[in-house]
């Protein structure tokens, strides 16, 4: 037993991949732990994970307080692996506490990737995010998002990691848009134009892509701040303009559409902008959804109904449901995914469509018969689902 505790303790250190204790002796014991190096705040640490039947505890332990826990929790158990970079232990302890001990080499692929970028020390390392932090961004630091030395604001850390997860999305549908011609993206409600700055950023100057990127906005002192900055930084192919989205007029052919908490309704007459453009990708986080709040009647979901907090979360969920199936109708690929944690917003949901190369009359007519019967059942009457059949389009919005 002491050599077996002598030779882990010489591997507690970041070479070191996994100390596995196992198979007790007596079945009140946790059944079996997890040992492996961290680093916390650039000191080695050690997380220890003891699984019962049902549930796993962790905790963090320096060097000497995990020595401490082995001398302790050894005796009580029959099997320990210990893998590290170079080497690979097993031990089988019987009663009188005698340890068998078989010690394999590593692989030395294996071997020679770990050494080189400690990919196995997973606890708190940095999340590589598109635009990292300690390079200083001009548009981040203008916002208030980022200091003049490129750290992060306190206070602003929410929206950092928001804009890139937003531009994580922006990633997925590049190949999706041209790549031989100048691209054109419309941004509704953009607001201060936090996302907006950032995609045409990314996009232009960090991938090279040849943009154009309009935002709109009703708030005419949002706009020309807006307008401001994108002349300071040299930005000539991102405009900003004061208006509805109902009203807009200013392109005939826009490849992606986005409308990040374009309020109500607001984002249907954005979706059917999109639709009417043949936009290619449709990027939408839908905000406030009472429309369908004031139309709900079917006394069978009274349960849900009859409370206004679950009332207006299932119009929101639906609202955003029927969105998406109609843009299925449409001819699009259409997903619901979390935008950003539920923990720091409500409005967490957003909706990407990207038009489908080969169109399938029957998925189109599956969608709208799923359109109308769910409507009919709670008596809904969505603005997008109106605008269309008053226009009387029954394909998509590509003429194919």
């Amino acid at each position: 037993m002491e050599f077996l505790l002598t030779k882990i303790k010489e591997n507690l250190n970041e070479q070191m991949l996994l100390l596995t204790i196992s198979n007790p002796r007596k079945t009140e014991e946790i059944k079996k732990y997890n040992i492996r190096p961290v680093l916390v705040k650039d000191k080695l640490m050690f997380q220890s994970a003891a699984y019962t039947k049902t549930q796993v505890f962790h905790k963090n332990l320096k060097k000497n307080e995990l020595v401490e826990e082995l001398e302790r929790l050894l005796p009580s158990y029959k099997q320990v692996q210990l893998q590290t970079v170079s080497s690979e232990l097993t031990a089988l302890i019987n009663k009188k506490g005698k340890a068998a001990i078989k010690v394999k080499k590593q692989n030395n692929v294996v071997k020679a990737q770990m050494q080189t970028d400690k990919s196995h020390l997973l606890h708190n390392r940095t999340k590589k995010y598109i635009l990292p932090e300690g390079t200083v961004v001009p548009f981040l630091k203008d916002l208030g998002v980022m200091t003049a030395e490129g750290k992060i604001v306190r206070t602003k850390y929410d929206k950092y990691r928001q804009i890139n997860r937003f531009l994580e999305f922006i990633e997925d549908i590049l190949p999706h848009l041209p790549q031989n011609r100048e691209i054109t993206i419309l941004d509704f409600g953009c607001g201060k134009s936090y996302l907006t700055f950032a995609m045409y950023y990314y996009l232009k100057e960090l991938k090279g892509y040849d943009i154009r990127i309009i935002g709109l906005d009703l708030k005419k002192d949002v706009i020309k701040n807006c307008s401001r900055l994108a002349v300071k930084y040299g930005y000539d192919k991102l405009n900003f303009y004061e208006g509805s989205i109902e009203e807009f007029e200013g392109v005939t052919q826009v490849d992606m559409v986005v409308t990040l908490h374009a309020c109500d309704t607001a984002t249907d007459y954005a979706m059917y902008k999109a639709l009417r453009w043949g936009a290619s990708v449709i990027l939408s986080v839908p905000c406030c959804q009472h429309e369908l709040n004031k139309q709900i009647a079917a006394s069978e979901f009274e349960p849900i109904t009859d409370y206004g907090i679950l009332k207006e979360r299932f119009c929101a969920l639906a609202t955003d449901g029927i969105r998406a199936k109609i843009l299925e109708e449409q001819g699009y690929d259409t997903q619901i995914l979390e935008f950003i944690d539920m923990e720091h917003t409500p409005k967490n949901l957003l909706i990407r469509a990207i038009h489908r190369k080969k169109q399938s009359d029957k998925k189109k007519e599956k969608a709208a018969q799923q359109v109308d019967a769910f409507c009919k059942q709670f008596g809904f009457t969505p603005t997008l689902w109106k605008l269309l059949q008053e226009e009387g389009e029954e394909g998509g919005a590509h003429d194919e």
